[in-house]
């Protein structure tokens, strides 16, 4: 290899390596908020527009508690209302908008729980204390009130809304 060639090689490696990209913007920890909120709250709509098209579609009629819980509890139920602390055993079918069943009492069994207390979904323990033994229900759980950003990790995706068709078969102290 000749010097003229060494210099050429050199000089394309030198100007080859300089990166093209141009810097890109940084932004402050305010900026970076408020996109997120801003992510977050499209997200939001579109779940409510997804929800809202889903109670539609099947002719439900349905009340909306202050954290977004849709409900519509069946019967009469006895005794009284499912409160903190109690333990609630329930027979359920867990689906996603779309109708797919990803949990059900029917293959896993019954689900026992304290109310207020054991780590099911917000939206359960919301939903389960406007039932009394007996009762039946619907719920849709939007992905706040069920598993949120990330999902189970198993069969519940992330930004998931749940329906829940739950039945209170009875209740402890």
């Amino acid at each position: 290899m000749n010097l003229k060639s060494i210099f050429i090689f050199i000089l394309f490696t030198w100007f080859g390596c300089k990166d093209p990209v141009k810097p890109v913007k940084k932004l402050n920890e305010q900026q970076i908020q408020e996109a997120l909120i801003k992510a977050n709250q499209k997200l939001a709509k579109n779940e409510l527009a997804d929800i809202d098209a889903y109670i539609l579609k099947n002719s439900l009629k349905m009340d909306k508690s202050g954290t977004g819980l849709r409900f519509s509890i069946i019967g009469e139920g006895v005794g009284k209302f499912a409160e903190a602390g109690m333990k609630a055993t329930v027979k359920y079918k867990i689906s996603l908008l779309n109708g797919r069943v990803c949990y059900s009492s029917d293959n896993k069994g019954l689900e026992q729980f304290v109310v207020d207390n054991d780590q099911v979904e917000s939206g359960l323990h919301e939903g389960i204390k406007r039932m009394k033994v007996g009762n039946k229900a619907k719920f849709i759980l939007p992905s706040h009130l069920a598993h949120g950003l990330i999902g189970d990790e198993d069969k519940i995706p992330s930004h998931a809304p749940l329906v829940y068709d739950i039945e209170l078969l009875e209740l402890n102290k």
